[in-house]
């Protein structure tokens, strides 16, 4: 039969080892929002920033942008840029727009993700405006035209690491929802929702 100093040096081994479980069970479901918030407070990855309006700040640098958009496997839609690049002082506001088609006979729900390369400047890289930020929504052939507005913070002039950086690219790639996640009816859409062609 164990001593009573044995069985609670057990228990508090097992106390303490079940604290850790449970704390690192926590912390896996904790990464993802904070890896998330590292990513956009820090443009790690690509990632970038999100403004509420303009910036009053003008720069002097010209920087090439371009744009890039991508379709998934499975998800029968067209996507494009209205052009392909745009020179962007730094602190002035941009605004380029994207043509969404639906190919299909019935309605599709897409989600864009985005980063830019290089890497480095998603730090500077701020959007007041994307389509990203929700799930698009086109009826059967349907077509929309939707704006993203950014601009690159001036004070992307300070940082020695965006000396050598001419040229952004805001990658998108369009995707359809997994099956878990698709809805069994689509409600209409909310009027005034975005501009169609």
């Amino acid at each position: 039969m164990p001593q009573p100093s044995n069985r609670r040096s057990n228990l508090t081994v097992a106390a303490v080892a079940g604290g850790l479980a449970a704390g690192a069970l926590g912390l896996s479901y904790a990464a993802v929002p904070f890896y998330f918030a590292f990513c956009l407070a820090t443009g790690f990855g690509g990632t970038t920033q999100v403004a509420q309006a303009e910036t009053g700040l003008r720069g002097d640098r010209v920087i090439r942008v371009r744009f890039n958009a991508n379709v998934a496997p499975g998800l029968d839609w067209t996507f494009a840029p209205e052009t392909e690049r745009a020179d962007v002082r730094t602190g002035a506001t941009t605004t380029v727009f994207f043509r969404f088609e639906n190919k299909t006979d019935h309605d599709t729900i897409a989600h864009a993700v985005y980063n830019v390369t290089p890497e480095i400047s998603g730090a500077w890289f701020n959007k007041i405006s994307c389509f990203c930020f929700t799930d698009q929504r086109l009826g059967p052939h349907e077509i929309a035209e939707i704006p993203v507005v950014f601009f690159l913070d001036p004070r992307l002039e300070q940082s020695r690491d965006m000396d050598p950086v001419g040229e952004i690219t805001l990658s998108y790639t369009l995707f359809a929802p997994p099956l878990s996640e698709k809805p069994l009816a689509l409600a209409p859409p909310a009027q005034g929702s975005g501009p169609k062609l």
